[in-house]
């Protein structure tokens, strides 16, 4: 795993953006006073979930309204699928997000 600083000035109230951090796009969400960061794609029909919102805990995607937890990254019962979920660490100087690094990246860079 691989820890990126976001550089990105955050509002203090619950918000859901998108965030590129290391050439990936995601999902950045504060939902009652915690930060989370998700895949930025729907599994289901590629909707962009930045583009949702925030209800009980899910993040909700805008096209057919499918929900995914913030911590867990699971469907609700039925939908069988699931998003990916990025931890992140606060430091001193800022918020750090863990992505995996990929194989052959080790190799080439």
């Amino acid at each position: 795993m691989k820890w990126v600083k976001l550089d990105l000035e955050l509002p203090e109230d619950d918000f859901v953006t998108m965030a590129k951090l290391d050439g990936k796009k995601l999902c950045l969400v504060r939902h009652e006073n915690k930060l989370h960061a998700l895949q930025n794609s729907c599994p289901h029909a590629g909707g962009i979930l930045s583009g949702g919102w925030c209800k009980n805990g899910n993040i909700i995607c805008p096209i057919h309204r499918y929900e995914y937890s913030l911590t867990t990254g699971k469907g609700l019962t039925g939908q069988n699928d699931y998003v990916n979920v990025y931890p992140i660490e606060e430091r001193e100087d800022g918020f750090y997000i863990g992505l995996p690094e990929v194989f052959w990246k080790r190799f080439f860079s």
